[in-house]
């Protein structure tokens, strides 16, 4: 059944509804990572740089390319993600000789951004926390439903509910089989604020949920869905006070 779902990606991307076509804005098309780009454990900014809102290389980031990246990808207020680029360098990440800057692959470093019980990555203690891992995004999207028949409207969204119920299934499958698991402040507040971010990202004003096909494309392809209908500017500008609000939402489902 799991080797069925990863060989059928693409077929099911075709059922998800009737979205038409919108194509990436010129000079934003999609290209996947090069051998020697780096990427992080984030598939939000690993979309950004596929796409050129960060430069393609994944290198020598600074707040700006943060800044005007996640404005005009995503139609966040610039500033939404200064907090988390200042964690990294806080928790001196960097790699690159340059405090003010970082390469997404710095992002991965154990238990500061990067934590355990990911939605699409396997935990540190088994080696690669960096990596989409196919294995560890099926249990995730089984339970998101997104690979079910879309057979009513209803069926072409994930609801806060739903991804609340999904990220705690995770969370509770990785404390199962890893012996390091680590419970830390970061991870308790962290692994419900990445369901937030990404909910909020893909977040459809009119169905107040998320695109099962935007979400395939953003975890398994790290790409924006624009082919899937998706436009930033058709949706509400994304701010901190949202994104804090879905935390609040996935906090209080019960689990």
């Amino acid at each position: 059944m799991k080797l069925s779902f990863l060989a059928n990606i693409g077929l099911f991307s075709l059922a998800a509804g009737i979205a038409l076509p919108n194509p990436a804005p010129k000079g934003h098309e999609y290209h996947p990572p090069g051998l020697f780009d780096s990427r992080s454990p984030c598939p939000g900014l690993n979309a950004m740089a596929n796409h050129g809102y960060l430069p393609h290389s994944g290198k020598n980031i600074d707040i700006e390319a943060v800044r005007s990246g996640v404005a005009a990808a995503y139609n966040y207020e610039s500033h939404v993600f200064d907090p988390a680029f200042e964690a990294a360098v806080n928790f001196k990440l960097t790699t690159t000789g340059n405090a003010s800057t970082f390469n997404l692959a710095d992002l991965a470093k154990h238990d500061t951004i990067e934590f355990d019980g990911s939605l699409s990555r396997n935990d540190f203690f088994f080696g690669d926390d960096n990596h989409f891992n196919p294995l560890i995004w099926w249990t995730t999207a089984e339970r998101l439903g997104l690979h079910k028949p879309v057979l009513t409207e209803q069926d072409k969204y994930v609801t806060v509910e739903t991804a609340a119920e999904a990220r705690a299934a995770r969370v509770k499958d990785a404390k199962l089989v890893n012996p390091t698991f680590n419970a830390s402040a970061g991870q308790i507040g962290g692994s419900p604020a990445t369901t937030a971010l990404y909910l909020t990202t893909l977040w459809d004003d009119k169905a107040g949920a998320a695109r099962k096909s935007w979400i395939r494309s953003f975890f398994e392809e790290e790409r924006i869905p624009y082919l899937e209908g998706y436009s930033a500017a058709t949706q509400s500008q994304k701010t901190s006070d949202f994104v804090f609000g879905l935390i609040g939402r996935i906090n209080s489902v019960p689990v």
